[in-house]
């Protein structure tokens, strides 16, 4: 126990050690100011100001907010917890940060990712680099790193007295009855600024541009939903967060506390809901300048309490009167043929743990080089366990992971350099990954015991003696390399190139969840396909070759960008089926080692067109292509978004901007064989925003899907929103294989903001 805690108690005395690693005698270089921002490096790009203060509004989920970007999704999930995908990749693919943070979600679906523990309120800016990022940028991806930074808390302008400053802001949404809102205050002086932000939203199911079922019936008696209500979509979370800072002639402490929490989220592709998430972070960031250079140092504590089971559109009594199903409007209390009794819902818990530790220095070598040198360590811990359910009908706990062990131990070196025109950046990294899981153990560990004794139902006795005999203790060694050059010859272009080796172990719940007994597999999905997902001991880390260019033009007002990407990735975890092998049925499937392709371009522009009715008018657009081929088995990729592409026509006039958005995705035909991905139709929609800002007072309102298109989303995956959910045969009251999720209907919505 003392191993595990040990790099954060050091962590926490790197502020009193600081002076320790300085050669040289302390200089005085001037103010620090916290807002400072370094140029954005090649193939990066930067989200802040009003890009994202429009967005905001329009969704209470962070991810959504890079479809600003070309080439960037959001697979669908719960209303605040979307993933997001860049450039057909997605999720634990992707580096994702908050406040420097790296956060892994502890559910087995997923349910809590990275971004949905920052409510967009709270976004000052989301810096992307797509498909190559630095080697200082993090490690164990192979695809882009998101990087996303709250305020900080603002300091007094220096000899000025200290200053207040507060902001409320409200927002109300048509579709779904979303309403929430956010407030923010701080205090400042010159060396010491303290601020408070919290976030609330609230949602009830959002409903469809059109009837997309067949069936209104749900999970319990007498309950139903309209043709047009998507199931299980509703949510209700607060976020709140403390930061304080603190500063000299030399240095930056900030220190933050945040907390949130999370009674419900509905998820209509998982089978299950979240029913609670509890999570507090502590995070402690240092940065003092010295004579040789800048040392920045960070540790952080995750603690996260997390719980499933059915929502209201789900399955609550787990049992049947006939064969398995019960009428709709039936008795759902009523148990046969397992016994009298039968299961008041499947209580699922995880209890996650994350501790991070980072030290970077980074040096002047001339007055244009600078040379980046960084240690790190990543510790997650994770226990899965869902408890005994109903009246005897399931005897045991369940240990879908118990002791889950995953350390990453990192260093790395870059070089950041100009020759003239063309800036440089180098780098190489070394990561040990250790990981290792405890014994597990099924319902059912004895074969007499209920249900159905004297039978191993799901060979859950006899899989869990297996696993449990197998070496679970797994080390990978990885490597990755990265090159990221800009030339620009003039003012009127820009070249940038990109050429990277990276490399991803494997996740807990890829490598340990262990049964291959249908209701068990169910419940391990976080792809959402509604398939049901076994591990493997033996998967290899996966390694991307990737090559990224961009080239920019800038003439008469106009700047154009075209970026095409070329990826190998060799080991690529995929997956292959190993029961209800049937065409248009759900499967269980194991993750497997293949190898893959992944390319593609992204194209946009934006300029001025002039002006009208006495108002400057704008033109911004972007088309973004994604092919994504399994190697190994000839088969698609799952989840990559077929072409698609964005228009929008821009007003501003004084304290007034408007913007007419059209939105316009082909055909997705090219679709994931083995896990039964179902193809979706191409379509249009138009979205009409406005913002009027004339301080104190913001206000921004919006159509989205103007004329209520009804469309079924790309990356939603498979609709399993309401019903008896958990189990898979071809029962009329269970999820039918088929149903996408569709997108959300016409929204009307508005956001006040006042800041004093």
């Amino acid at each position: 126990m003392l191993f595990r805690y040990k790099p954060l108690t050091v962590a926490l005395m790197l502020p009193c050690l600081g002076p320790v690693f300085a050669a040289d005698p302390v200089v005085e270089l001037g103010e620090v100011r916290v807002t400072a921002r370094r140029p954005t490096p090649p193939l990066a790009t930067r989200l802040q100001n009003e890009a994202l203060d429009r967005l905001q509004p329009a969704s209470s989920d962070s991810a959504a907010l890079l479809r600003l970007l070309p080439g960037a999704q959001t697979r669908a999930a719960g209303g605040s917890s979307g993933l997001p995908v860049i450039r057909g990749l997605a999720d634990e693919r992707l580096r994702v940060q908050v406040d420097g943070m790296d956060l892994l979600a502890a559910c087995p679906n997923h349910m809590n990712p990275a971004l949905s523990y920052i409510d967009p309120s709270r976004v000052e800016t989301i810096e992307v680099y797509a498909g190559v990022s630095p080697v200082s940028a993090g490690g164990d991806a192979i695809g882009s790193a998101v990087l996303v930074s709250s305020a900080a808390p603002a300091f007094a302008p220096a000899g000025a007295a200290a200053q207040r400053t507060a902001e409320a802001g409200a927002f109300y949404r048509s579709n779904g009855q979303a309403r929430g809102g956010n407030l923010r205050a701080g205090y400042g002086t010159e060396t010491l600024a303290v601020a408070y932000d919290g976030a609330y939203a609230k949602a009830d199911n959002y409903k469809a541009g059109k009837a997309f079922k067949t069936y209104t019936f749900t999970g319990r008696a007498g309950h139903t939903l309209a043709l047009d209500e998507v199931g299980s979509s509703a949510y209700e979370t607060a976020n709140h967060a403390l930061a304080l800072a603190w500063r000299n002639e030399t240095s930056l402490v900030d220190l933050r506390y945040t907390r949130q929490q999370t009674p419900f989220q509905g998820y209509p592709n998982q089978r299950m809901d979240m029913t609670d998430n509890t999570s507090d972070k502590l995070n402690l960031a240092l940065t003092s300048r010295y004579g040789w250079g800048t040392l920045k140092a960070r540790a952080f504590y995750e603690q996260i309490d997390h719980e499933m089971d059915f929502g209201p559109d789900k399955r609550y009594w787990y049992g049947s009167a006939s064969g398995g199903n019960n009428p709709p409007g039936g008795n759902a209390t009523a148990c046969s043929p397992i016994g009298p009794t039968c299961a008041a819902g499947m209580p699922m818990y995880t209890e996650g743990r994350n501790t991070g530790l980072s030290l970077q220095g980074e040096l002047p070598l001339g007055d244009t080089d600078k040379a980046r040198i960084g240690l790190e360590y990543r510790a997650q811990r994770l226990d899965d366990w869902w408890a005994p359910s109903g009246a005897g009908m399931w005897p045991g706990t369940f240990w879908n992971i118990r002791d889950g062990e995953r350390d990453r131990y990192a260093l790395f070196a870059e070089w950041e350099g100009r020759r003239g025109s063309v800036t440089h950046i180098l780098g190489l990294r070394h990561e040990i990954v250790r990981m290792d899981a405890g014994p597990v153990q099924g319902y059912k560990t004895v074969i007499t015991t209920a249900p159905m004794p004297g039978m191993d139902v799901g060979n859950q006795i006899a899989e869990s003696a297996a696993f449990n005999a197998a070496d679970r203790s797994k080390t990978d060694r990885n490597w990755d390399l990265a090159w990221l050059m800009r030339y620009t010859p003039d003012a009127a272009q820009t070249y940038e190139l990109g050429l990277a080796r990276k490399t991803r172990s494997p996740g807990l719940y890829e490598r340990y969840v262990w049964s291959t007994w249908q209701m068990a597999a169910l419940m391990n999905n976080f792809v959402g396909d509604g398939n049901g997902y076994v591990g493997n001991l033996n998967l290899k880390p996966e390694k991307a070759y990737t090559l990224s260019a961009a080239g920019e033009w800038r003439t008469d007002g106009w700047t154009w960008r075209l970026s095409p990407y070329y990826s190998r990735v060799d080991d690529y975890i995929d997956a292959v089926c190993i029961a209800n092998c049937v065409p248009n049925k759900f499967r269980i499937l194991r993750y497997a080692n293949h190898d893959a392709t992944i390319y593609g371009a992204e194209l946009s522009a934006r300029g001025r067109l002039g002006r009208a009715f006495d108002a400057d008018l704008g033109l911004e657009g972007s088309i973004a292509y994604t092919r994504g081929k399994n190697r190994t088995s000839k088969d698609n990729l799952y989840d990559i978004m077929p072409l698609n592409a964005k228009l929008a026509l821009t007003q501003a006039r004084g304290a007034w901007s408007w913007r007419v958005e059209g939105e316009f995705v082909a055909d997705k035909d090219k679709v994931s064989s083995v896990r039964q991905e179902v193809p979706t139709a191409g379509y249009g929609l138009v979205h009409l925003r406005a913002s009027y800002r004339a301080k104190p007072v913001r206000v921004d309102f919006g159509i989205e899907n103007v004329f209520d298109k009804g469309y079924d989303l790309p990356l939603g995956g498979a609709y399993v929103g309401q019903g008896t959910t958990m189990t898979n045969p071809p029962l009329p009251n269970y999820p039918q294989w088929g149903t996408p999720v569709p997108g959300p209907g016409r929204n009307v919505y508005i956001g006040l903001n006042w800041t004093l």
